[in-house]
């Protein structure tokens, strides 16, 4: 849509963003895709969001929650 402007989360709204994103794209439970999210917040996947709030947005949202599972997903044994 032209003109459309990107709105802007917070940085809490952003984290359930993706958490909501990866139960519905993956398929999981809320609290495996809220510890996924933990993860990757502990490991300062998330920093740049939190210093910089004009990238917490729903497109960058679908993109990140691809590199957080990829990255964050616990391995089968």
């Amino acid at each position: 849509m032209a003109g459309k402007q990107k709105s802007h989360m917070t940085y809490e709204q952003y984290l359930d963003e993706v958490a909501t994103l990866l139960t519905e794209i993956y398929t999981m439970e809320d609290d495996a895709a809220i510890q996924m999210v933990m993860r990757a917040q502990a490991d300062d996947f998330f920093s740049p969001h939190d210093d910089d709030p004009t990238m917490c947005t729903q497109e960058r949202a679908e993109q990140d929650v691809r590199q957080v599972f990829k990255q964050y997903k616990l391995k089968k044994r």
